[in-house]
């Protein structure tokens, strides 16, 4: 009885459980549908590979600490913590997008709901929790906001176009200049002694947020 006993546990760790199994296929289920959204349509509309390493990292973590305290019977209020910690770390480097920060918030999301889901939720409804996240980013991305509005804030030296009379000149100039199909100028800050303007200039554009990231 002592042999046995020891083969199954180590310095009063049990060596394998039946949550073992539960595991391994949490994980997969939580890795496929980060990687769908992360590789497949994250990186796809943006090709920007400085935020694919935290994205994994910061999901697979927040998957196995929500896994590991699961046991510890806390599941809403550990959840609710761990959304809270996340919420008060602040990295030392420059501003995240709006656009990053949610991709990082679902990213997130998913990992907690894979790894605290009990027996009351269904296989086939973590599925659908996952496949409808994910599907409905993608439809977001890639049908309904295909072509979406973006602005860029530039420095202007020809300070006689920003009259108002002399708009169609300012625009054949911005457009020839930025290569961009502008839909709306704004005139903001003037600078006389420097014969400067900040000109903010929108325009539409499918796969720009790399070439012309937005203000």
């Amino acid at each position: 009885m002592l042999e046995q006993d020891a083969v199954y546990q180590f310095m009063g760790i049990p060596l394998m459980d039946d949550d073992f199994f539960k595991l391994i296929y949490r994980f997969a289920i939580n890795f496929i549908f980060l990687t769908i959204l992360i590789r497949f349509i994250y990186y796809r509309k943006t090709q920007r590979k400085d935020y694919l390493f935290t994205y994994y990292m910061i999901s697979t973590i927040s998957f196995m600490i929500c896994f590991a305290l699961k046991k510890l019977e806390i599941d809403m209020g550990m959840g609710l913590g761990l959304f809270a910690i996340f919420g008060i770390i602040r990295y030392r480097t420059g501003t995240v997008r709006i656009k990053e920060m949610t991709y990082l918030f679902v990213a997130i999301g998913l990992a907690v709901v894979n790894a605290l889901a009990g027996k009351q939720i269904s296989l086939a409804e973590l599925l659908f929790v996952n496949a409808g996240t994910v599907g409905f980013i993608y439809m977001l991305e890639y049908v309904i906001l295909q072509s979406h509005e973006m602005s860029k804030t530039i420095t202007y030296e020809k300070i006689d176009l920003i009259k108002p009379e002399n708009r169609d000149k300012l625009l054949a100039d911005l457009e020839e200049r930025t290569g961009l199909k502008i839909s709306k100028i704004l005139i903001g800050k003037i600078d006389f002694l420097r014969d400067t303007a900040q000109v903010k200039i929108f325009y539409h554009s499918e796969n720009m947020e790399e070439y012309f990231p937005e203000d």
